[in-house]
């Protein structure tokens, strides 16, 4: 790894870190309204702006470029909304159209300037974060890089705006029509936002490039969005997870590419595929939304209706006098489970004190029986209600209240039982069990 040095590694850092903080921190309501390619269609459709800048101006100074650039972000946003309401065509149908026009036009007159000036489109896209030390504004006794400084800015006001406007912005996101009946104007609310939108990306355009302030606009509140479901906590979340790719971004730009033979790589880049590697993580590892989460859950949820199954089997057989022999074989047959789920639901039912083994067969526990009696009677108060109540065929109930028995508590119980006029047996003759209320016994039948 080369030698880091504040002067320059520190700089490319901060600008980098002020650039995705900004970014994230819009990003959030980008997210929740699925106008998450907005501030993609901004980028691109800026070019226009800058070739018209410098047409006026005949200077690529930053200022006039900045303007011209942020007028038509700004006319992208408008227009966008536009013709979704104009046309009543979908918001990604107007983005389409807007920005692809704008870009068209933007790479027409830039190749006009072009035989005039040096305007080059690819800094657009790809930024020069690497060269935002050499350029500075004198603040005080401190020489600050001027990309710095912008961003500091524009990160300073997206902070204001979104917590002076949290609730609007939330109430909007959610439910435009609540907040219009609440007295805010969700129509303002949006134009705010994309006017913030469109004033960060054109602001990062000659830092950091189009690529990363994309990147930072959508990724780190995606993965703020697999991690938690409160909004509050979603920003919070989506501004570290920028901050951290910006820092580890720059990191591994100098240092990945010597393992290669290389000797560094576009910080921005390595900025955003950090985000992306960040992202792909939680997408796999987020604690409620993640792939291993939705998995996991998935499984306690087999688990546990496979374990209902064969307390519920095991009552059955008990109520018929065991004329079935509890054997692992013959309750596998039965629930039609693979052998080893089945035999480590034993084991674990048997450890859960629900029912012992006896000569080879299984028998409930008062503890197991318990259990059992309310998956039975939920089962078959099912097939009353149904049939009763909904007017399934008898041939249909059994496959229906087989689902609906794993997820039927007490009370629910008592509400079926009230509507099919407390039964005594189901559609098919067989007794409801009435509904256990002594305390549960620890020790196992024998």
């Amino acid at each position: 790894m080369s030698t880091w040095t504040w002067e320059l590694d520190g700089w490319i850092v901060a600008s980098g870190l002020l650039c995705a903080v900004a970014a994230a921190l819009l990003g959030n309501f980008l997210v929740l309204r699925r106008l998450s390619m907005l501030g993609d269609a901004i980028s691109h459709a800026v070019l226009p702006g800058l070739a018209v800048a410098f047409f006026i101006t005949d200077s690529r100074n930053s200022l006039p470029m900045f303007l011209g650039a942020l007028v038509v972000g700004m006319l992208t946003a408008f227009f966008t909304e536009w013709i979704r309401r104009a046309g009543r065509v979908d918001e990604g149908a107007s983005m389409g159209v807007v920005f692809t026009s704008l870009f068209a036009l933007g790479l027409v007159l830039i190749v006009q300037a072009a035989d005039h000036v040096d305007l080059d489109p690819g800094c657009v896209l790809y930024g020069a974060i690497e060269l935002t030390p050499f350029d500075t504004v004198r603040l005080g006794t401190w020489e600050v890089p001027r990309a710095v400084v912008t961003l500091g800015v524009i990160a300073l006001l997206n902070a204001l705006f979104v917590t002076v406007f949290f609730k609007e912005l939330r109430i909007s996101a959610f439910d435009p029509a609540l907040a219009t009946a609440l007295g805010i104007n969700a129509t303002w609310m949006h134009y705010a936002l994309m006017v913030f939108v469109a004033l960060t990306a054109v602001a990062s355009f000659e830092a950091v490039g189009n690529i990363l302030v994309v990147a930072m606009l959508i990724v780190p509140a995606a993965t703020a969005y697999l991690i938690t479901d409160r909004l509050n906590r979603m920003v919070c979340w989506s501004v570290l997870v920028a901050a951290v790719a910006a820092v580890s971004g720059h990191v591994a730009a100098i240092t990945v590419p010597l393992w290669f033979g290389f000797r560094s790589t576009t910080t921005a880049g390595m900025m955003a595929v950090m985000s992306g590697l960040i992202f792909f993580s939680a997408v796999f590892a987020a604690p409620r939304h993640g792939i291993i989460a939705r998995s996991l859950r998935r499984s306690r949820i087999g688990w546990s209706i496979l374990a209902d199954d064969v307390v519920a089997l095991l009552f059955r057989i008990e109520e018929r006098g065991y004329r079935t022999a509890a054997t692992p074989e013959n309750l596998q047959s039965i629930v039609l489970a693979r052998r080893i789920p089945l035999r480590m639901a034993l084991a674990w039912l048997v450890r859960q004190r629900e029912i012992t083994r006896i000569d080879g067969q299984y028998r409930l526990t008062q503890r197991g029986r318990d259990r059992a009696r309310g998956l039975v009677r939920s089962h078959r108060l099912w097939e009353q209600y149904l049939m009763s109540q909904l007017g399934v065929d008898a041939e249909r109930i059994h496959d229906q209240a087989e689902r609906l028995e794993h997820f039927t508590d007490s009370q629910l119980r008592k509400l079926l039982d009230a509507e099919t006029g407390r039964p005594e047996r189901d559609p098919h003759g067989r007794p409801i069990p009435a509904e256990h209320t002594e305390p549960t016994s620890e020790e196992p039948d024998r």
